[in-house]
């Protein structure tokens, strides 16, 4: 069984949001029998506080079951519970009219009165807080709140009331729901906002991907739709010559040949990468996309002097590692070290809030697979795994007087 820590540990950062938003609207809605009690205890017997706190519990746990029903349709799992939402609407305004009758009419001192009045006071307060999480629409808010400020002093004033009195507890009642409705709206933009950043997170991870596949398919047009269109046009050259019985048209197909084996080289240059990538621009890309995602990200060392095939291969390492830190576990801090110490290069990322799927096994998915296998061609070598303390660790090592290694033709 996980410890507290790994289960909260585990969770994304909206899952947390929306945990702690959960929680704290379960907190306010239990401080209303805490505040009544305390009312209660202090100036009633024992027994009629505790036969007064009977209901007061019934309606918190309507609220808490309504605020979770709806904090479940603020994030789209559930409809919008209508009937839960009249429902404490309607236990509300009973108990606050109950308690307001009776501490106006009812048997029982001034205590009695100042107990009932705290009752009436706190259940309209933190009960309209509560609603305002299930209805979307601001005015409908605003005009929840009005409504029931003024109805309580449209009915503590027939209640004997004076009139005064009856328009400043209107006018407290409304400040206080309006506090906890104000509360209520805030707590909900903020999850929303969280959600929606964190998708706006991962549609930029794919966006990534998608422009890198369509940097590969503009590379590979730019080989393979220039040199069909020679090898096409030599061709038919070819064909014609030889009808004609030239000897050129020999030449023609031997052009032929060394084209589409010059296509096939670069064919195979493009798949691994050689023909673009630049560390430096790959670093400073990495560093502005992170950044953006509010990730912070720190990149130290120097690329001057490296050779093209190892800023090539390190070039595909900045760009894996980026898209594994925006795409998998909860990173507040990334960090990119270049050092080249006795003749080789070494590029080290690091960040924080590593998950399992991210760091599970040195070995990696498909994207490490692939770049081990462009690291290998220049004898380089790749370590990635976690390093403790919820940090993953990738390490990408290369020795300088690498040369590509051959190439074996198809």
């Amino acid at each position: 069984m996980g410890s507290p820590g790994g289960w909260w540990g585990r969770k994304s950062t909206p899952a947390k949001v929306e945990t702690y938003t959960r929680w704290s609207f379960h907190f306010i809605a239990l401080s209303e029998p805490t505040v009544i009690g305390v009312t209660a205890f202090g100036h009633v017997e024992a027994r009629f506080a505790l036969l007064l706190m009977v209901p007061v519990a019934a309606h918190v746990a309507l609220a808490m079951v309504t605020a979770s029903r709806a904090l479940d349709w603020t994030c789209g799992r559930r409809a919008q519970p209508l009937r839960l939402l009249w429902a404490l609407g309607a236990v509300t305004a009973a108990l606050a009219v109950t308690a307001l009758v009776l501490s106006r009419h009812g048997p029982g001192g001034e205590d009695t009165a100042t107990v009932l009045g705290s009752v009436f006071g706190a259940t309209l307060s933190y009960g309209v807080g509560m609603m305002t999480l299930g209805v979307k629409d601001r005015r409908n808010v605003v005009r929840l709140v009005l409504g029931y400020g003024a109805g309580a002093g449209l009915v503590a004033w027939p209640a004997g009331m004076p009139a005064l009195g009856a328009l400043a507890a209107a006018a407290f009642l409304t400040a206080a729901s309006g506090f906890f409705a104000a509360t209520s709206c805030f707590s909900v933009w903020l999850l929303k906002a969280v959600y929606a950043l964190d998708e706006a997170r991962e549609t930029r991870a794919r966006l990534a991907v998608a422009e890198e596949r369509l940097r590969f398919g503009r590379d590979l047009h730019d080989v393979m739709g220039r040199n069909l269109a020679v090898i096409a046009l030599k061709s038919e050259l070819a064909v014609q010559l030889a009808r004609r019985e030239r000897p050129e048209a020999v030449e023609q197909m031997i052009e032929v040949q060394r084209i589409a084996q010059e296509s096939q080289r670069e064919v195979r240059e493009v798949v691994r990468g050689y023909r673009r990538a630049d560390l430096e621009a790959e670093l400073h890309g990495a560093r502005g996309v992170l950044r953006a995602a509010g990730i912070d990200c720190e990149v130290s060392g120097g690329t001057d002097g490296l050779p093209a095939e190892v800023q090539s291969a390190l070039g595909w390492v900045v760009r894996e590692a980026t898209t594994n830190v925006l795409r998998h576990g909860d990173a507040k801090k990334c960090t990119v070290t270049v050092l080249r110490p006795e003749g080789r290069v070494v590029l080290t990322v690091r960040n924080d809030g590593a998950t399992a799927p991210h760091g599970s096994s040195r070995t990696g998915g498909t994207g490490l697979a692939g770049l081990r296998e462009r690291l290998s061609a220049v004898g380089g070598t790749l370590d990635a795994g976690e390093a403790g303390d919820g940090e993953f660790r990738l390490v990408a090592e290369v020795p300088l007087t690498a040369r590509p290694a051959l190439e074996v033709a198809s």
